[in-house]
């Protein structure tokens, strides 16, 4: 088996993947990690990141402090 590469990946892709899966309450993770081809961990892991920057606990409370 070989072993595990980290990809690296832009704050910009990871900031667009976010607002991605934020902007429709109906996306999941399988479904946004797919379409961008990242794990549904990586990008689970992003929106949580974000959320605790913000200090937002909802998918709303995000989109919102995001339009200010």
């Amino acid at each position: 088996m070989s072993p595990m590469v980290k990809k690296a990946y832009s704050a910009e892709f990871r900031a667009d993947a976010v607002a991605l899966y934020l902007s429709d309450p109906s996306h999941t993770f399988d479904g946004i990690g797919n379409d961008l081809g990242v794990s549904r961990e990586t990008l689970r892991n992003w929106v949580r990141t974000e959320r605790k920057r913000t200090g937002a606990s909802t998918v709303w409370d995000v989109l919102r402090k995001a339009q200010f």
